[in-house]
């Protein structure tokens, strides 16, 4: 079985202060813990992909959403201290769901990847369209809880209790 990890938006715009659309603490809090997934997930062989918001400057999100992750800019760079090392993959998205668009479905099927465990943020945006994309496509998903975060924490409660119930999510507590 071939395992992946998607780390979804864990980028300056999202998790630092001065970020265009910071998270607050909480998300910042998950690095290390995703820090720690990312190890566990090389040292077993474990393909790592960074989905990252990369949008355009008139991009047509920026009238739900102040702008935000511009492509080539600070705010659209992963944070520091989950920079990718060699073999890892990036992959650029401009809409919630990490499979509009992009070569995410692919990556897997030529990593011949099974199951896949997903943080980031936001909990209730692009993670769970990411995840309902992962469940749509037959994969076995875990979401690290200690490794997501939402601006609300209801909305977080309410899509952690979705991908459980409707997408068949195993929610990872600790």
């Amino acid at each position: 079985m071939k395992k992946a990890l998607i780390i979804v938006d864990l980028l300056n715009d999202f998790i630092e202060e001065k970020g265009a659309l910071y998270c607050g603490k909480r998300a910042k809090a998950t690095v290390p813990y995703i820090r720690s997934l990312i190890d566990q997930y090389r040292r077993e062989n474990g393909v790592v992909i960074y989905v990252c918001d990369s949008h355009s400057r008139d991009d047509r999100e920026f009238g739900r959403f102040p702008p935000h992750c511009v492509g080539g800019t600070w705010g659209a760079e992963i944070v520091k201290d989950l920079k990718p090392a060699w073999g890892d993959i990036v992959i650029k998205k401009t809409r919630y769901s990490a499979f509009f668009k992009t070569e995410l479905e692919a990556v897997l099927k030529t990593q011949s990847v099974d199951e896949v465990g997903v943080v980031g943020v936001c909990t209730s945006i692009c993670v769970m369209d990411t995840v309902g994309g992962l469940a749509n496509r037959d994969y076995g998903i875990k979401v690290y809880k200690r490794g997501v975060a939402d601006v609300d924490r209801k909305m977080e409660r309410c899509a952690l209790e979705r991908m459980r119930r409707v997408y068949g999510v195993e929610i990872v507590a600790s």
